[in-house]
């Protein structure tokens, strides 16, 4: 357990940072499985904008790293091009 203040501090501030990033990264999941059960190209396309989007928020404020946010955006692109 923690004795300093700045200890303690340091501890209360990452159990909130856990919290937030575990909810972040179920957001994430949903929309990619949103995107890859998608029924045309247009509604993946849509999709695939939003999640685009929110993947670039996750790496710049640091909860994914900015390759793996890269490599979603890549993988999903390449999905959604192969659509009919």
């Amino acid at each position: 357990m923690a004795n300093h203040p700045s200890a303690e501090k340091r501890a209360r501030v990452s159990k909130r940072r856990e919290t937030r990033n575990a909810a972040a990264k179920s957001k994430i999941r949903t929309a990619l499985k949103k995107v890859r059960a998608a029924k045309d190209k247009t509604e993946a396309a849509a999709e695939l904008q939003k999640t685009t989007k929110m993947l670039d928020q996750l790496a710049a404020k640091g909860v994914i790293h900015k390759n793996t946010a890269a490599n979603k955006k890549s993988r999903l692109t390449k999905l959604v091009n192969v659509m009919k």
